[in-house]
């Protein structure tokens, strides 16, 4: 033990080979399963080794390595709760049911492509017709992804003119899309 704390690795490979197999068995009596009860003895060595300095004899190291390995496994059962697991296997019965599990395709489909693209030419069109300087503004505070301080800067106005600018940008593109959207329900409808 002493050769251990005072940095001989191959002291503590030996501590840890002693009380590997008593270790374990308690983890695995914690997680109930083999590979968290693998990771909570090899998590519990690693934080032995870190904190082997620290320890002060009041107890056998053997008490104080199992109280370690305690922790380690009821940390890996609050992290596992966390992330639950579902087997994506099939059954291995014939009689045993589990349901399918399929990922969801997270690229959009044909549709909401679509609409993501009417969207931008609305948009597109509506800040076209914006007037020149409140345009600008825009495309410097969105484009550009400047500070409203930065814009402010830039086109050389104060920030309150800025502000008022982007907020009158805002409300032209609103009853822009708004406008555009109607007209083309109204163009919809007459088809």
């Amino acid at each position: 033990m002493s050769a251990a704390k005072r940095g001989q690795q191959a002291a503590f490979a030996e501590l840890c080979e002693r009380h590997t197999k008593r270790i374990f068995h308690t983890a695995f009596r914690i997680t109930r399963n083999r590979e968290d009860a693998e990771d909570a003895l090899q998590d519990s060595f690693l934080s032995a080794f870190v904190h082997l300095r620290k320890f002060d004899g009041r107890s056998s190291f053997t008490t104080w390595l199992t109280r370690i390995a305690i922790n380690a496994a009821l940390m890996k059962i609050r992290k596992n709760r966390a992330y639950r697991e579902v087997s994506m296997e099939e059954p291995v019965d014939v009689g045993e049911k589990r349901p399918r599990y399929e990922l969801a395709d997270s690229a959009p489909d044909p549709e909401e492509r679509c609409a993501q693209r009417e969207r931008e030419r609305i948009v597109t069109a509506a800040v076209r017709e914006l007037r020149p300087a409140i345009r600008q503004a825009v495309e410097i505070r969105q484009l550009q992804e400047c500070s409203v301080n930065e814009t402010a800067q830039t086109l050389g106005i104060s920030v309150a003119a800025t502000k008022g600018r982007l907020f009158q940008a805002r409300a032209a593109l609103r009853k822009a899309s708004r406008l555009r959207v109607v007209g083309q329900a109204r163009v919809r409808r007459a088809a």
